[in-house]
């Protein structure tokens, strides 16, 4: 059985456009929210537990090509929910906005109570995914793990950094 492959049905356009709306907008979001992300991140204080300013950019690739898989899958069932694809585009596009709060704007406050918001909105595609695609749901799961550590990460350097 392919990952690729759903209810013995493979669909290469709809996949590589599922794959590359989130892939995308991320590297876009990057390039104009975190243009100098290394920089700021490097001078702020961080808990010992933060990784380094590369682990980022690898770690969130892999991400956006699992979240887009996990909604391909799903948007190729023979009911997809209007329910599921509102979620989905909702979380994806806090994703997109953490990062201008965050970095350009410097608004790590907010940025904390976005992301708590983030991790609720994909903790919800996730479970409305696992309903209808159980592979697509599980594909999800380190997206919310790694949210929710970077959660406890924001909210760290948000009060280190006040």
């Amino acid at each position: 059985m392919s990952i690729l492959s759903v209810d013995g049905k493979m669909d290469k356009g709809k996949l590589v456009k599922e794959l590359l709306i989130p892939v995308v907008g991320g590297m876009v979001t990057g390039m104009i929210a975190t243009k100098n992300a290394k920089e700021i991140y490097s001078k702020l204080k961080k808990p010992d537990y933060a990784p380094p300013s590369w682990v980022f950019p690898v770690v969130w690739t892999g991400l956006y090509a699992t979240m887009g898989l996990a909604n391909y899958r799903v948007s190729m069932k023979k009911k997809p929910t209007a329910t599921a694809n509102t979620l989905y585009d909702v979380q994806l596009g806090l994703n997109f906005l953490w990062s201008f709060l965050f970095f350009k704007w410097k608004l790590r406050g907010a940025a904390f109570a976005e992301i708590a918001l983030l991790l609720g909105m994909i903790t919800l595609t996730t479970y409305q995914y696992y309903q209808k695609d159980k592979i697509a749901g599980r594909i999800m799961v380190p997206y919310v793990i790694w949210v929710a550590y970077a959660l406890q990460l924001n909210y760290s350097m948000w009060k280190l950094n006040k």
